[in-house]
């Protein structure tokens, strides 16, 4: 395959890998796996948030199989890091040979932290998710 063909390996890293990263890896997968190797990480990776898989599959996406990691359990040789948080931006290990773009997102679970069910959280999951689709399909003309 030619240079030109190959496909951008990118990593968007938050802090948990529970929710925005997973949403942005999901997106990724879905709208430009011909030209985006798409994997997600945390910098503190505590598990998969169920209302985000929710949100996803709400839009046609399964994250359902995805797990939380940290970027050396992927491996290196990223050409962009996009951080989605301002923590994961902060803290941002180094990555060698990697393009740093941030794109900080609300935190769906912060701003769902008053609501009394999961549907009432359900309006937050969905803003962001649909933020970060908009920014994912932005990608391509981000790296040109």
């Amino acid at each position: 395959m030619a240079a030109a063909d190959r496909r951008i390996r990118v990593l968007f890293l938050c802090t948990g890998n529970s929710c925005r990263s997973q949403m942005a890896e999901g997106w990724a997968k879905a709208l430009l796996a011909d030209r985006v190797e798409a994997h997600s990480a945390g910098t503190h990776p505590h598990g998969l948030n169920p209302l985000a898989v929710r949100a996803m599959a709400e839009a046609g996406v399964d994250i359902a199989g995805h797990r939380s990691k940290r970027p050396e359990d992927i491996g290196a040789g990223f050409d962009v890091v996009f951080t989605v948080c301002d923590s994961a931006h902060e803290a941002c290990p180094a990555l060698p040979g990697a393009r740093v773009i941030h794109a900080g997102f609300d935190d769906p679970p912060r701003l769902a932290a008053g609501a009394a069910t999961e549907d009432e959280a359900m309006p937050h999951y969905r803003r962001v998710r649909d933020e970060i689709r908009a920014f994912v399909a932005r990608i391509p003309e981000e790296l040109r």
